[in-house]
C-alpha cells in the first residue's frame, strides 16, 4: 500500500477530485493548509501590492493499493497542472498497514 500526499491550488481541487473519481478513488481527506513558497516577489493586481510567501493550498492525502500508485499519481498531475510556478507538489511513501475501525479488516481489505 502506498500514501499519496498532494500539494495543490485550491483553484484545482475539484478537478483533482473529479479525476480521483474517475479512476475510482473515492476515498481520501484533504485540508487547506498555508505554506511558504519558492517564489520571493509580490504580485501587483490593480495597483495593490500582493505578498506572496504565505501560500494558500489544499493538502490531499489518499492510501491506495499498489497497483493503483501510477494511475492515482497521474490522475493528480494531470488534472493540478497549469504550467506555471506554484502548482504543488506529490509525495508517496509506504504504508506498513491499514485497519478498518468498524470491521477490523487489516491489509489491502482494510482500505477497499
Amino acid at each position: 500500500m502506498k500514501k499519496i500526499e498532494a500539494i495543490i491550488r485550491k483553484s484545482k481541487f475539484d478537478d483533482v477530485k473529479k479525476a480521483l473519481h474517475a479512476i475510482e478513488v473515492n476515498f481520501f481527506s484533504y485540508w487547506d493548509v498555508t505554506g511558504v513558497g519558492n517564489e520571493k516577489q509580490g504580485h501587483v493586481y490593480r495597483g495593490i501590492s500582493y505578498s506572496t510567501t504565505d501560500i494558500q493550498r489544499r493538502y490531499l492525502s489518499v492510501v491506495v493499493s499498489d497497483e493503483f500508485l501510477e494511475r492515482t499519481v497521474n490522475a493528480v498531475l494531470e488534472s493540478a497542472y497549469t504550467g506555471n510556478v506554484g502548482d504543488g507538489k506529490v509525495f508517496v511513501s509506504e504504508v506498513t498497514e491499514a485497519y478498518r475501525i468498524r470491521t477490523k479488516e487489516s491489509g489491502q481489505s482494510g482500505i477497499n
